[in-house]
């Protein structure tokens, strides 16, 4: 099997859902949210828009939002101090894969520094409401125009936050 040092990092990430209270390093966030930008998207539109929230007033507020979503008052956001929100163009039709693949970028370029991260959903409907509008326009974001992708939050992992991978399903790839 060939192997390499991105296919390694590939089979090596996985999500952190125990983070420690620190806020990571200013040149760990940038360097994660440049590798969001270097994702492929739909023609080079480039339709997808990063908020890196390190605010904590902010990042509570989302906790919060995205929790009611899901009907529990638990941290959805599992202690992570950093959220980094993943917007889209809704006018580019491919906008939700742009954003699905920048979530991947992030998610990759995390774990290879060492960060935990993990995918929390419910973007779409915390940008739907009108609570996560009214964050939408304090940001400078026209509401109308950007929908939520996913959240990827981000942190120093905890004890027991990753834990290993399971096997791989059998049946994963059909060859024809």
């Amino acid at each position: 099997m060939i192997q390499n040092e991105v296919l390694s990092s590939i089979a090596a990430r996985r999500s952190c859902r125990a983070y420690r209270p620190e806020q990571i390093k200013p040149e760990e966030l940038q360097a994660v949210v440049e590798a969001g930008t270097w994702a492929p998207t739909g023609m080079n539109r480039q339709s997808p828009v990063i908020v890196a929230v390190q605010d904590k007033a902010t990042r509570d507020q989302l906790s919060a939002m995205n929790a009611a979503i899901m009907g529990t008052d638990n941290d959805p956001f599992y202690g992570a101090p950093t959220v980094l929100v993943v917007l889209a163009d809704r006018s580019v039709p491919t906008h939700v894969e742009d954003g699905s693949l920048v979530m991947g970028n992030l998610l990759l370029a995390a774990s290879t520094i060492g960060l935990g991260s993990c995918w929390i959903h419910r973007a779409k409907e915390t940008f739907e409401s009108e609570e996560g509008k009214a964050l939408l326009r304090k940001w400078g974001l026209d509401p109308e125009k950007y929908r939520g992708v996913g959240n990827c939050i981000l942190g120093y992992p905890a004890e027991g936050g990753i834990k290993p991978a399971a096997p791989r399903k059998a049946d994963y790839v059909v060859k024809v």
